[in-house]
């Protein structure tokens, strides 16, 4: 007796990747747009990298993540790309944030 559930295993697997690609790089696209739209003195006056050392490292993430260069969402530079635009958006846009309106939360 043959079981079907084997064959729609590789379409799942794509759907759950594409949706995860879908949200890394919408995360990361987020994070790149809302770094180059801040002042280069809002980052030193909050302590962390440059503005042009955030707008690298998350240009970067953003290029390595797209599966045209042979990394997705689920490969590790996808993973450290996620990562970097989630400690971008959780840590520094706090604090730039707090820093234009001083309350400081989302």
């Amino acid at each position: 007796m043959a079981y079907a559930a084997p064959i729609f295993a590789f379409e799942v697997r794509y759907v759950i990747e594409l949706i995860l690609l879908v949200f890394a790089l919408v995360i990361e696209g987020v994070a790149l747009v809302h770094a180059i739209t801040q002042r280069s003195d809002a980052f030193a006056a909050i302590g962390t990298l440059p503005k042009g050392g955030w707008i690298a490292i998350l240009a970067v993430c953003l290029v390595l993540t797209l599966p045209a260069f042979g990394f997705g969402p689920l490969s590790i530079f996808g993973l450290i790309g996620i990562a970097a635009a989630l400690v971008y958006l959780l840590d520094v846009r706090v604090g730039l944030r707090g820093l234009q309106d001083g309350r400081g939360s989302w």
